[in-house]
């Protein structure tokens, strides 16, 4: 907080600081453990009248009465790293973009609109990397109409949490009625860490055989599906064999690019797990995308999904920022999975 030179707190922050990284204190009368004070940190996306709104690091928004505030100051756009590859967010996101591609999509300006018959919503939301080079009320409707002549429900996929992210898109979204459904988020780490560890009885194969797909939590994958999860610059299958020629004990999909490995579809048989198939599958996609020049790894993982966090976590993964789905308001047709 900004303390002036007579020792008391200040708010140093205006309606001219938005779209900035800020921290304040705010009276609270029902703070936790009977606090007087609440600390928020995060972008100021909107002063409008006596009410501010501020999107924190995981895209929750809080609005703050300015009556409630103490001090307040402008504080750096994203906090370092303290372990992993350095990685800006505009790095990062073409990068995870290519390994969805679509097998449809239009430019309108710095936005990327993208179909893929409805499976998955990275490759069937906009990309929004720029300015739409249109006002924002047209650029939704223009983005509406276009996965309406689809068949499918318009998203816009936003980050949060790292420098040059979305929040203020966020809250223009927000606004506008379009609402928040899914909220995950991209962790990276080193890749040669993962190589080291062993890998037995894993096959790799540039193609999703039928063994693979029964393995594959989405069951009756259209030949979009499948064109969806072969894309990218040089994707990689891996699969442990399982008892008895039955599916797979273990699978994973690996998509290199450039010096980055993307990590997806590590899924392993229930009555296998808790014996490190996970981390082989890893570690056998990991080594061939060494082989092919990458040295950083990244993936993609839900907030609820405890089990996976912590086993990431435990590889030296840790988040970088994250991502979140806004559907447009009334959107009845069928949500892509």
């Amino acid at each position: 907080m900004e303390i002036s030179a007579s020792g008391r707190l200040e708010v140093r922050i205006t309606a001219a600081d938005v779209g900035k990284r800020v921290s304040v204190r705010r009276l609270s009368e029902h703070g936790p453990g009977g606090e007087k004070f609440t600390d928020t940190v995060g972008v100021l996306t909107s002063w409008d009248g006596d009410v501010l709104l501020i999107t924190r690091r995981g895209g929750e928004s809080v609005r703050i009465p300015e009556s409630s505030l103490v001090a307040g100051k402008v504080v750096p756009a994203a906090p370092a790293r303290r372990r992993g590859p350095a990685a800006s967010y505009e790095e990062l996101a073409p990068v995870a973009a290519r390994a969805w591609q679509p097998v449809d999509s239009e430019r309108l300006g710095g936005w990327e609109l993208r179909a893929a018959s409805g499976f998955t919503r990275r490759a069937n939301s906009v990309l929004p990397l720029g300015d739409p080079g249109r006002p924002l009320d047209e650029a939704l409707a223009y983005v509406r109409d276009w996965y309406t002549a689809r068949d499918l429900p318009a998203y816009v996929q936003t980050a949060t949490g790292a420098e040059g992210t979305q929040e203020l898109l966020c809250a223009e979204l927000e606004a506008r009625g379009w609402a928040r459904e899914v909220t995950a988020e991209l962790w990276i780490g080193s890749l040669a860490p993962l190589a080291d560890r062993e890998a037995p009885e894993v096959a790799l194969s540039r193609t999703a055989d039928q063994a693979w797909l029964d393995r594959y939590q989405r069951k009756g994958l259209s030949e979009v599906a499948l064109k969806v999860l072969g894309s990218g610059p040089s994707v990689w299958f891996a699969t442990v064999p399982g008892a008895a020629g039955g599916a797979p004990a273990a699978i994973g999909r690996c998509v290199v690019d450039g010096r980055w490995a993307g990590f997806a579809a590590v899924e392993v048989d229930p009555a296998e797990r808790r014996r490190g198939l996970a981390t082989a599958v890893m570690a056998a996609l990991a080594e061939r995308a060494l082989d092919e020049g990458a040295s950083a790894a990244w993936l993609q993982v839900e907030t609820d999904n405890t089990g996976a966090r912590a086993l990431y976590a435990g590889m030296g993964f840790g988040a970088h920022h994250a991502y979140h789905h806004y559907r447009a308001p009334d959107t009845d047709r069928p949500r892509p999975a």
